[in-house]
């Protein structure tokens, strides 16, 4: 099996480049190349820069009373937001007011308000 394998390579070889060499030729061989990094960027790049682009805009719209998601899960209500040292305040326990302090970068969503929420008609 290898000898033929390596005969028919042989035989390949032997024929020769049957392509026309010169400038025209090596633009058509950077066709693919130039398509793949096309697609790569629509593909992976451009939707990964406008998800980051909402994320930030969010971030910087966080204001008193929103009601958030932490990327550990948890669930709280901001109270407090200072954009110069990059903090929140999240009271998460009505009960015992219960607060925690942490970076802006750590809210994964902001949760929709009851008041935005349509109402239900019977």
């Amino acid at each position: 099996m290898p000898a033929t394998l390596y005969s028919i390579v042989g035989i390949l070889l032997a024929e020769g480049d049957k392509t026309p060499s010169g400038p025209a030729s090596m633009l058509l061989q950077l066709v693919p190349f130039i398509l793949i990094a096309v697609f790569f960027y629509l593909l992976l790049i451009r939707p990964e820069r406008r998800k980051r682009a909402e994320l930030t805009a969010m971030l910087n719209n966080l204001k008193k009373n929103d009601r958030v998601v932490t990327i550990g899960g948890i669930f709280g209500t901001v109270v407090n937001v200072q954009k110069e040292l990059d903090e929140v305040t999240l009271k998460v326990d009505e009960n015992t007011n219960t607060k925690l302090r942490m970076q802006r970068a750590a809210i994964a969503r902001v949760l929709a308000s009851d008041s935005a929420a349509p109402a239900k008609t019977d």
